[in-house]
C-alpha cells in the first residue's frame, strides 16, 4: 500500500514538473528597458530636460540679479564709507544682510521648486514609458519587462529600449502635432 502511494505521488510530481516546464517554455519571453536611456534619447525625454533646464536657467538668472544687487550695495558702502554717517552705514549693512537672507531663502525655494518640477515631469514620463512598455509586452507576448536598474545581468538580445524609444517618439510626435 505504501509503495503504491509513493508511486502515485512520484508520478503526480513528474506530471506537474513536465507540465509546468512545457508550459513555461512557451511564455518565457522577458524584456529589459533602460529608463535612463529612454529619458536621454527620446524626444519626450529631451523635451523634458530642456523644460527643466530652461526653468533652472530662469531661476539662476534671478538669483544672479539678486547677488549683483548685493555686490553693488557692498561696493557702494566700501566706496562711500568715509563720507557716510554711522547710522547710514549701519542702515546699508542691515539692507545687505536682509538681501543676503532673501537670496538664501530664494535659492532654497528655487531648489525645492526645481526638484518638485523635475520629480513631476520625470514621474509623468515614467508612467507614459511604463504604460507603453506594458502595451508592447501584452501585444508581443512578454512574460515580463523589467527596468534595467533592477537587473544584475541580461543579454543585449532581450533589451527592448530602442524599440520603446522609437514607439515613444512616434506617439510623442503625434501628440505634439495635436497640440499645435
Amino acid at each position: 500500500m505504501m509503495k503504491a502511494i509513493q508511486a502515485v505521488s512520484t508520478m503526480l510530481l513528474c506530471m506537474v514538473f513536465f507540465a509546468t516546464s512545457a508550459g513555461a517554455a512557451d511564455v518565457a519571453k522577458i524584456g529589459v528597458v533602460d529608463f535612463q536611456k529612454v529619458l536621454k534619447e527620446s524626444e519626450a525625454g529631451q523635451d523634458a530636460q530642456n523644460r527643466i533646464q530652461n526653468k533652472h536657467s530662469e531661476m539662476q538668472n534671478e538669483l544672479q540679479t539678486l547677488a549683483g544687487e548685493i555686490e553693488k550695495l557692498q561696493k557702494q558702502i566700501e566706496r562711500d564709507s568715509m563720507v557716510m554717517s554711522k547710522d547710514k552705514r549701519e542702515e546699508k549693512k542691515r539692507e545687505i544682510a536682509i538681501k543676503k537672507m532673501d537670496l538664501r531663502s530664494k535659492k532654497e525655494e528655487y531648489q525645492s521648486q526645481l526638484q518638485e518640477i523635475q520629480s513631476r515631469i520625470v514621474g509623468q514620463l515614467r508612467e507614459e514609458i511604463f504604460s507603453l512598455a506594458e502595451k508592447i509586452g501584452k501585444k508581443e507576448g512578454y512574460l515580463m519587462i523589467i527596468e534595467k536598474s533592477a537587473v544584475i545581468y541580461s543579454p543585449d538580445s532581450i533589451d527592448i529600449t530602442d524599440r520603446l524609444i522609437n514607439k515613444y517618439n512616434g506617439e510623442f510626435g503625434a501628440s505634439q502635432e495635436d497640440t499645435q
